[in-house]
């Protein structure tokens, strides 16, 4: 057997020399035990610190909008930074498991906190064209990382989106909230009446996406919903 292991790491090495593994961060060539991100992206990830304070920057987004118990977002999203170039990776070059690796780091910082209350976790999800063309939500993926760390189960195909709505980009708030109203239905309301649901996505700008899946959730008897954003954008 530890022949065996032996032999793998030598093939993992020779591999390596050919098919160089990258940082989804630095694009620095990964050592033997770094997975996705290496060492240092990983200890210099824009951490927020959000699930320990009450009333922070995401909580305070919603304010007057809709209930929510709490919310979180792991990490600062800035333009033209490392961290960027990570979510950029996860949404449109395929990188579906650094979705979920980013959500298993931002979980581990969550366990023992207040969201170690949440019964069930629901992505936001994406139109099924753009699904269909993406091969993966990556707000799903998200959700299992981060679902594994807390140890709360993952409800896939509760929410859906039956509208494909226009792109967000320099729309104002208000149109933004326009461009989402009621384009999302709950398709299985028995998975989540009387639970406290975690909505989970990607990137929280306005929060407006977020809002309006927040109203169709709590549309349902006894729905106590909670958000948490992989990013927060600091615009």
């Amino acid at each position: 057997k530890k022949g065996m292991q032996q032999i793998r790491l030598y093939f993992d090495d020779f591999l390596n020399l050919f098919f160089p593994r990258l940082c989804a961060g630095c694009s620095a060539s990964l050592f033997r035990g770094e997975s996705l991100i290496c060492t240092r992206c990983r200890y210099q990830l824009p951490r927020t610190g959000y699930h320990r304070w009450r009333n922070n920057p995401v909580e305070v987004l919603f304010w007057g909008r809709v209930p929510i118990i709490y919310g979180t977002a792991g990490f600062f999203f800035q333009k033209k930074g490392y961290f960027q170039h990570m979510v950029h990776a996860m949404k449109y070059r395929g990188m579906k498991e650094l979705g979920k690796e980013l959500g298993k780091i931002m979980g581990i910082d969550m366990a023992g906190s207040v969201f170690s209350e949440v019964d069930l976790l629901v992505p936001v999800p994406l139109h099924p064209e753009k699904l269909l063309k993406r091969g993966y939500n990556q707000s799903e993926w998200i959700a299992f990382g981060l679902g594994e760390a807390l140890r709360k189960p993952v409800g896939k195909n509760i929410l859906v989106r039956v509208i494909a709505s226009e792109t967000q980009t320099r729309k104002s708030r208000f149109d933004r909230w326009k461009n989402v109203e009621n384009i999302f239905r709950i398709m299985r309301p028995d998975a989540i009446q009387g639970k406290h649901i975690l909505l989970v996505d990607d990137v929280i700008t306005t929060g407006s996406t977020m809002e309006s899946c927040v109203t169709e959730l709590l549309k349902q008897e006894g729905v106590r919903v909670s958000v948490a954003a992989l990013a927060f954008s600091v615009l």
